[in-house]
């Protein structure tokens, strides 16, 4: 399976997502599974990127060419593919990965969650997305998702698209029951 991980690509964060990151980037490897993610060398992408590196695992890293500047760019990477622009970045993640794993991250991690949520809402994205909720950091974003719904914004559907889960195990079984079914 391909799994593609949105995170943070700031080094400047709790190492406790740091290590979740790592953990979630062995368990890929070792599982059999590749790991798509943006190319960063910082943060939770480098981190998942070491992690599957350590394990002998394929690691893709799709960036934007103006990101290949110092140490930006994870070299360890199986193969790097280099896009004009970030939308072309996205497009490929989404068109290649088979399941979404969002990390801890910031504004670019919930602008790539909200994203394939809505193609996945739309129809044009049938692939499994988890948003890993390492202690809780993302408890404010399920409200904000619940509350979409309590208010009427979303149909009560659109939350089965997207499962939170508190560790790496509960992700890997979702994944795996997902293309079960």
């Amino acid at each position: 399976m391909k799994i593609c991980i949105f995170g943070a690509s700031s080094d400047n964060i709790p190492r406790e997502y740091l290590d979740a990151a790592r953990s979630f980037g062995c368990a890929v490897a070792s599982r059999g599974h590749s790991l798509w993610f943006g190319g960063g060398a910082h943060g939770v992408m480098g981190e998942a990127a070491r992690g599957a590196a350590a394990h002998g695992g394929e690691i893709f890293g799709v960036a934007p060419s103006f990101f290949d500047v110092g140490d930006t760019l994870f070299r360890g990477c199986t193969e790097l593919i280099f896009t004009e622009t970030m939308r072309e970045r996205k497009a490929i993640l989404e068109e290649s990965a088979d399941a979404f794993a969002v990390l801890p991250g910031g504004i670019g991690t919930y602008e790539e969650f909200f994203e394939v949520l809505v193609l996945s809402q739309l129809g044009q994205l049938k692939k499994p997305i988890a948003v890993y909720n390492v202690g809780g950091c993302y408890d404010k974003l399920r409200e904000l998702v619940e509350s979409t719904v309590t208010h009427g914004f979303m149909r009560s559907e659109c939350l089965s698209l997207c499962r939170f889960c508190r560790d790496k195990e509960e992700i890997f079984d979702y994944f795996m029951g997902f293309y079960a079914d």
